[in-house]
Parts: C-alpha cells; sequence; structure tokens
C-alpha cells in the first residue's frame, strides 16, 4: 500500500507545473505541434525507398502560392493560360479539355535497353483535370516525379560522325517548303545539338538550283551547324542517273581520304542515333568492300524492284568500293543500263546502281534490319509503338505514305540519352508510354502480346495482310474502334534551359480511331492533353 501510496505522489510531483519534468513534457509538445502546422498540410508522407518496383502514388496537391511556402520545380502545379490558348489554337482544341501533367524522372544505369520496362506505379492515378481554356485554373493536381530506370546510353554532344560523308538530292522548293522543309532533322544527326558540326559532311545537289538559292541553302544550312558543300544539278538528266552520279562525286570529294563511309540517302531520311549507327558500322572492316543498307519492309517492292539496299534508309559504301564504282560510272549509266533499271515505275536509281556493283564486283548487299525504308501507309502507330529502336527513319512526311514527326521525339535523347527514343514503359494503370510517339491507355488491360507490332498500317500499293510479315514480323490485330485503346500522340517536344525534355501529347476527341465500333459512339466528349517532363 505504502508504494502504491508513493507511486501516486511522485507522479503528481513530476508533473507539477514547477518540475523539470513537466516543463520538458511541455516543450516537447509544443515543438510537435509546431511542426505539424508549418508541415504543408497538403503533403501526403510515404516510406522513402529505393526499389522503382515499390513506389506507391504520393498526391502533391496545387501549390498554395504563398509568402514562406516555396515551390520546387517538381512540384510547381501552376498553369500558364498563355500556353493553353496557344495549344488550343495550333491544334484546334475545345473550350474544355482533359488536362494531365507528370515529372519523369529518368535514372541512367548500366542496364540494356529493353523493348518494355514495366513499371509499377500508376501514371495518372487520379485521372485527369478539367480545364476551361477560356478561365483556365491557376494550378492543377500533379504528382511526385515518376522514375524509369533509362540505359546510360551517350548523348549528342558526344558524337564524332566524321567518318561518314552523305550526299542527298533534293530542290530548293522542298528545302523550304515549310511541310517538307528537312534542314533542322538533318542538323539533328549532323551537328552536336548546339550549332556545331559533330563531324559529318554533308554534299547537297539541288535540282536546277540558282545561284541564289545555292548561296541562300548554303548560309541556312551552315547556320544550323552543318558541315555543307551545295552543287547545282541537271534536271535534264535522267533522275536513275543524277542518283547514281551521286556515289562518284561523294568519291571526289577533297574530304573523302578522311572518311570510312559514303552515305546516299533521301532527303526525308532521318538518323535518331548517331552513336548507335556508327556502333553499328564499326562491327565492318571498311577497308574491304562493303555495300550496306536495306531491303524494303514490304516484299512486293523486293520483287518489283529486286534485292538491293533501298536507298531512303540509307546505303552506305565503304571507300574501297566507291572507287570502283566511280570507276565504271560511265559504262553503268548508258542509256541501255539505265533502261535496264525500269522496273516499270520508271528507272530507278537504287536498281541502277545495284546493276553497277553486281556487275563490276562480287559484292553483294550486308544488310542492317534497325535501318528502315518504311514503305507503309496510313497510320504508323503500330511501328512506332513497337519498343523497336531504328537506325533511320524514312517516308514521315504524308502524302501517300505515312506522317509522323520524328525530329520531335527524338529531342528527349538531350535529356536521358539516345536509347530513350521509343523506348516503351509499361505502367501498373495499363498506360504504355513510347517515347517520343505516343502515351497510349488500355481500359480494359494490356491483355494482348506487346512484343507484337500492331496492324495500324498497310502496304502499297497492294496489301496481301503478309507483305509486311518478314521484316516486321507477323502483327497482331489493331485495336482501332474496338474502345480498348485511346492514344495522345506527340505534337510538341523542345529541351529547356535546364535539360529537362518538355513534351506534349494531344488526343482528340473526333479522332475515328477512338470509338466504339468504327463509326460508333466516341469514347471521349473533349480533347486531351497530356504533358510529361523528363528530367534527371
Amino acid at each position: 500500500m505504502g508504494v502504491s501510496m508513493g507511486s501516486r505522489s511522485s507522479s503528481r510531483s513530476r508533473l507539477s507545473p514547477r518540475s523539470s519534468f513537466t516543463r520538458a513534457i511541455f516543450l516537447s509538445v509544443f515543438c510537435m505541434v509546431v511542426v505539424l502546422y508549418s508541415y504543408p498540410s497538403t503533403y501526403t508522407a510515404t516510406p522513402p525507398t529505393t526499389q522503382i518496383a515499390s513506389f506507391q502514388p504520393q498526391i502533391i496537391q496545387p501549390a498554395n502560392h504563398t509568402v514562406g511556402s516555396p515551390v520546387h520545380k517538381y512540384t510547381d502545379c501552376s498553369l500558364d493560360p498563355q500556353r493553353f490558348q496557344t495549344l488550343q489554337q495550333s491544334y484546334g482544341l475545345g473550350d474544355k479539355i482533359e488536362y494531365a501533367r507528370r515529372i519523369i524522372k529518368f535514372q541512367r544505369q548500366d542496364i540494356g535497353r529493353k523493348s518494355i520496362t514495366k513499371i509499377n506505379e500508376e501514371l495518372f492515378p487520379k485521372g485527369f483535370d478539367e480545364v476551361d481554356v477560356r478561365n483556365p485554373p491557376r494550378a492543377i493536381t500533379c504528382l511526385k516525379p515518376y522514375e524509369v530506370p533509362v540505359p546510360a546510353s551517350p548523348y549528342p554532344t558526344t558524337v564524332d560522325a566524321s567518318d561518314l560523308l552523305f550526299g542527298i538530292s533534293t530542290t530548293y522548293k522542298r528545302l523550304t517548303d515549310p511541310e517538307t522543309a528537312p534542314i533542322k532533322e538533318w542538323a539533328h544527326w549532323l551537328t552536336d545539338g548546339h550549332g556545331k558540326s559533330n563531324g559529318g559532311g554533308l554534299v547537297l545537289r539541288l535540282v536546277d538550283a540558282s545561284s541564289s538559292e545555292i548561296e541562300q541553302a548554303t548560309k541556312q544550312m551552315k547556320a544550323f551547324g552543318i558541315d555543307v558543300k551545295v552543287y547545282a544539278s541537271d534536271s535534264k538528266i535522267e533522275m536513275a542517273k543524277r542518283y547514281l552520279s551521286l556515289l562518284p562525286t561523294l568519291y571526289e570529294d577533297e574530304s573523302r581520304r578522311n572518311r570510312k563511309y559514303l552515305v546516299m540517302c533521301d532527303d526525308d531520311t532521318f538518323f535518331p542515333s548517331m552513336h548507335a549507327l556508327l556502333n553499328r558500322l564499326s562491327e565492318y572492316d571498311s577497308t574491304k568492300d562493303l555495300y550496306i543498307g536495306t531491303l524494303s519492309e514490304d516484299v512486293n517492292n523486293i520483287e518489283r524492284h529486286g534485292s538491293q539496299a533501298f536507298g531512303g534508309a540509307g546505303a552506305f559504301f565503304s571507300i574501297p568500293l566507291a572507287e570502283k564504282v566511280a570507276k565504271h560510272f560511265d559504262e553503268c549509266s548508258t542509256d541501255e543500263k539505265v533502261n535496264e533499271a525500269n522496273t516499270g515505275w520508271g528507272p530507278q536509281g537504287d536498281v541502277l546502281l545495284r546493276k553497277c556493283i553486281s556487275e563490276h564486283t562480287d559484292v553483294t548487299l550486308t544488310m542492317i534490319r534497325e535501318l528502315h525504308q518504311l514503305d507503309i501507309m496510313g497510320d504508323p502507330a503500330g511501328f512506332y509503338e513497337a519498343g523497336l529502336a531504328p537506325l533511320s527513319l524514312h517516308h514521315f512526311k504524308g502524302g501517300i505514305w505515312h506522317k509522323a514527326n520524328p525530329y520531335a521525339g527524338a529531342q528527349v535523347i538531350h535529356a536521358c540519352g539516345e536509347d530513350c527514343f521509343l523506348q516503351r514503359f509499361q505502367t501498373q494503370d495499363d498506360f504504355v508510354i513510347s517515347n517520343g510517339f505516343s502515351v497510349a491507355y488500355y481500359p480494359e488491360g494490356i491483355n494482348f502480346n506487346l512484343h507484337q507490332a500492331e496492324k495500324t498500317f498497310t502496304a502499297a500499293p497492294d496489301d496481301y495482310g503478309w507483305n509486311l510479315d518478314f521484316m516486321l514480323g507477323p502483327q497482331r490485330k489493331n485495336l482501332l474502334w474496338t474502345g480498348r485503346k485511346v492514344a495522345w500522340e506527340l505534337k510538341e517536344s523542345f529541351v529547356q534551359e535546364d535539360g529537362a525534355v518538355r513534351q506534349t501529347y494531344i488526343r482528340k476527341s473526333d479522332d475515328v480511331r477512338w470509338t466504339y465500333g468504327e463509326g460508333g459512339p466516341r469514347m471521349f466528349d473533349r480533347d486531351g492533353v497530356l504533358e510529361l517532363l523528363w528530367t534527371s
């Protein structure tokens, strides 16, 4: 009994306001209250983790922009009204749109590039915000950075392409027409991205160009940092012969002695990853006779034109082989030979060149499948969403061929390296990011083989269903008009001052692909804008 009373008495004395113990408790409680009230009430904490697979959604609500509440670049959820109005004017968006934004924080690691990388975290756990473009809110809901692993692949700034001299023939009109102008695309693979040559050279021939046009073209390209020489060519010369003559012209260039390969391509050929291209070429002995390229994806075109490098994908010639072609140019380009190169679609330069090589050497085509002629029509999504790492792209400027913007898509390599372009990330909430092309959502889940290309495109001119299978593999059925897929496609991409890359993907509510049945009800009644910011 005495012990019990003594305990109570001791407790009372220790809790007395005059007790140092009591004061310590009061001080501790006071500090805890101050900390809790000063900590942002809109932040929900989760345990720190270093494993990507264990991240849980951590919501950061719109920041309260008040004094004493600093805004971190990852948690700035403010909106720029002028930007929305610009997007509306550029892409015909409605007044009310669905909008979402996510920071993609990439982690460069010593890993290989996978066809698809699964991330065990939702990309948009809170869905999309409704935004009235006429009166947008000051801020939107945003999330913590979404972390993804990427290969520690090289950057364009470190490319040394001095082994390569390229040759292209086009017209001044195509060079300057906003719909076809290729100069900034050429600068992607001929410069370091900062206005300096990467060592690669270009010989450009402009058909029937005047001296002032040659001067202006040279000035424009040099302003981008392209090491270029521009000449005029004569349209009176048969096109196939003009094409063949480009290789001797490259061989006669004074820089040839310092090159390993002379490259012929079209004005709409795009090389997204120069390090990867050079690494692949380094596998071969350039001191030997080499004729490197790829076939068309369409077996119809191989049957029609033959087995040779299709020039739109890029055709690469070692210096020893180029010397032989230059030596035999006159006998390879007679009227008789030009007529023999007519495959029913007029004389073909690729065919004339292949015949010259086969008739005067023992060389046949060395094939690199990652080079792409891209003889496809219609919706190209199935190709660009297949997780491929193309070394070249072609026929992406519309007309009878497909429409895409690989230049905008490839801007992301300035942030996370060459392997990032078209790298795929599958999220827990059934989104697939095809980096630089689209963000696709599958409302019924991903219950199909992502390692097969979706057959959204067709062959030209006759599609038998299997034309493209040898080069691209049999394709799975497309999900257009099924209600099982919707995609936001890249429209804009630019490198910010801090080195991050901002991508803008757009989905139109009236896009006939995103319906329940062909010609059926729309999946969405509002346009959608989705923005990703890639940062380290």
